[in-house]
């Protein structure tokens, strides 16, 4: 019997059947069991929101305490704490009359005017008196004027901006109610709101009122940084000729 069944067994081998098959399907998986409250997934913790994000801090504070006079400005420029992060070394004051013919704003101290306790006390400085000449300015004619209190090579001038000091730049400029504005260096139009700095510009700088200083607002050029002018010599006669051309 054992070799009958092993002999049936290999012929259906040798056929190519070792399965075996069953016409009705049958299901192999195991029932679904039901679901008990232990069994319950556990909760998905949703996720607190971010928090805000800070407030840029104001360059100088309030602007509602600003000096509302000229007179007042260049003492709260020089000890004001609100005043660049609270820093008050090494800054130096701004000099001039109000109503000057022409307002020069550079964007930050020469390295030796702190010590020196005058702006553009050095070769920047002597650089823009020799062009005076050639213009036919005096130092008694110009309100002499920095974007930011202390010498600050690495500034970050996307971060000042946002901070508010193109506001306190315009507040100074209204102050002063200068004839006209030369800046020098490409960062201080921008904080005006002139985003063409190689182009001069009608700045429209309110007074204390509101009212722009002139109907028709205070011309303003931008050239190149003193130092790229004292660097490249070269770059005077572009300087001269967009001179000539502005106030032609």
């Amino acid at each position: 019997m054992p070799e009958a069944l092993a002999a049936a067994l290999d012929w259906w081998r040798d056929a190519g059947v070792d399965c075996d098959f069953l016409d009705a399907p049958r299901d192999w998986l195991p029932a679904p069991q039901p679901v008990t409250a232990s069994d319950s997934p556990a909760p998905v913790l949703a996720m607190p929101p971010p928090p805000p994000e800070p407030d840029t801090p104001k360059f100088a504070g309030d602007p509602a305490q600003w000096p509302q006079g000229l007179a007042g400005f260049a003492p709260w420029w020089m000890a004001e704490p609100d005043l660049d992060s609270g820093l008050v070394t090494d800054r130096v004051p701004p000099r001039g009359a109000a109503n000057a013919a022409l307002m020069v704003i550079v964007p930050y101290p020469e390295p030796g005017d702190a010590k020196a306790g005058q702006l553009l006390s050095g070769p920047q400085g002597q650089l823009l008196s020799a062009m005076l000449g050639a213009m036919g300015l005096t130092e008694a004619d110009i309100y002499f004027a920095a974007a930011l209190p202390r010498a600050m090579p690495a500034a970050d001038w996307a971060a000042l901006g946002a901070s508010g000091l193109g506001r306190l730049i315009a507040h100074h400029i209204a102050l002063v109610a200068p004839q006209r504005v030369l800046a020098f260096g490409g960062h201080i139009l921008p904080l005006l709101g002139h985003e063409l700095p190689q182009s001069p510009a009608i700045l429209p700088i309110g007074n204390q009122e509101g009212a722009t200083v002139s109907p028709d607002g205070i011309p303003a050029l931008a050239v190149h940084d003193l130092g790229v002018l004292l660097d490249r010599p070269r770059s005077k006669a572009g300087f001269w000729r967009r001179w000539l051309e502005w106030t032609a």
